[in-house]
């Protein structure tokens, strides 16, 4: 039986996940720095023998369900990535379901990184078999590739009214899970420009062009390793969509950013340590993740942001069930939950990153009147008119544009 390795990662990719384990997102938790990098475990895990091809496992395979007797969810999370109460051990946003539904959710933070924690289910899932997991949350290039090799269950929407009818706009048929047929957004994920005013010291900064081009700035600019963000951002600012593109597109973007490279222009690529940059004004202007930036500027008053004319990139972490999971109804049911208003509007007054559940705002005031007005919590109908996506893309153009992208920041 030949081995099969399902969108094995390339040694350039595994470099990336690694740098992303030191100074990526993976390396920042949602609200606060994580106390050392963790072991690139895995990676390995992908190239074991005897793992079935994709095609001879089916799309949602479930177990029968137990949750009409185990009142239980499994859920597997990033760290820091839900409200805490002060003693910072419960979270009421969960007590809340439980006090409702008799369900207990096992809530565990052991989601540090995508590749990393593909590479811990990838073989149970791949030879049919339980995660342990009800619930997960990836980011969305990696939900896409979990739906592309029938890895997760399709949603019984009937068990998500709240999620079907409060679901935003924005967010609501991306094209690698068109309609939410298998997941649903947990938070939204925007990359803006930053900027640290007195670093910049009048210096104007609208575009990514004035990051690019502005003599003023050389070797005060920072943009990020994690590729769609930094590739998206320059796209947008040449008029190409990140949609939409070809690899003539991309390949243009890559020059464009070489040659900023070349001259100096760009200090350096990085990951969340960008925020010490920025707020220290090693860093004049970057691009910047919108929470990182609310955040920041609790502490920081001359960190601002811009939303440029182009639009800006947007991303989603989401909610899956993955195949064989005990209790998907009980899962769907907390999925929902977190599409009433109250608890979309608790969760997101404590992790400051973007709801994805339309009409939170007011509810959202009652707890943080300053939360509820910022369009990098709660974007406005403009704001969100402005926001792109990135592509799926198909496992040969992500080892190709990630060797490209690798070669551009160093990796």
């Amino acid at each position: 039986m030949r081995q099969y390795e399902p969108d094995r990662l390339t040694p350039v990719e595994a470099a990336a996940m690694r740098r992303s384990l030191r100074n990526g997102r993976a390396a920042m938790t949602r609200r606060s720095l994580l106390g050392g990098a963790l072991a690139v475990g895995g990676v390995g895990a992908l190239s074991a023998c005897g793992i079935p091809a994709a095609g001879k496992s089916q799309g949602g395979v479930s177990a029968d369900d137990h949750s009409a007797k185990e009142k239980v969810v499994n859920f597997s999370n990033w760290p820091e990535y839900i409200d805490v109460d002060d003693s910072g051990k419960n979270h009421p946003t969960l007590d809340a379901f439980r006090k409702r539904t008799g369900i207990t959710v096992k809530y565990t933070e052991d989601i540090n990184d995508n590749d990393e924690f593909f590479g811990k289910i990838q073989p149970q899932l791949a030879a049919g078999q339980d995660t342990g997991r009800d619930l997960i949350v990836l980011t969305d290039w990696l939900a896409a590739r979990m739906i592309r090799l029938g890895y997760v269950q399709k949603l019984d929407a009937s068990n998500l009214p709240h999620a079907f009818a409060n679901l935003s706009d924005q967010f609501r048929s991306p094209d690698w899970d068109p309609g939410r047929a298998y997941s649903y957004p947990w938070q939204g994920i925007s990359t803006v420009i930053a900027y640290n005013k007195k670093a910049l010291d009048g210096v104007e900064v609208k575009t990514v062009s004035d990051l690019l081009d502005n003599p003023k700035l050389k070797g005060r600019v920072g943009f990020l390793t994690e590729m769609r963000d930094s590739i998206g951002m320059t796209m947008l600012d040449m008029g190409k969509d990140p949609a939409k593109f070809t690899d003539d597109d991309y390949d243009a973007v890559i020059a464009r950013l070489q040659k900023a490279v070349d001259k100096g222009q760009i200090r350096r690529f990085t990951g969340n340590d960008y925020t010490s940059d920025l707020s220290k004004g090693d860093f004049a202007a970057c691009i910047a993740w919108a929470g990182d930036i609310v955040q920041l500027q609790a502490d920081s008053p001359d960190v601002g942001y811009v939303i440029p004319a182009s639009g800006y990139m947007t991303s989603t972490d989401n909610m899956l069930i993955p195949n064989k999971a005990r209790h998907k109804t009980n899962a769907e049911r907390l999925m929902d939950f977190y599409y009433e208003l109250e608890p979309a509007a608790e969760l997101a007054a404590y992790i400051n990153y973007v709801s994805p559940a339309a009409g939170v705002q007011p509810y959202l005031a009652k707890i943080d009147k300053s939360a509820a007005s910022n369009p990098l919590i709660v974007p406005d109908k403009a704001m969100q008119a402005r926001s792109h996506a990135f592509r799926s893309l198909s496992s040969k153009e992500e080892t190709a544009y990630q060797q490209k992208f690798a070669k551009l920041t160093g990796a």
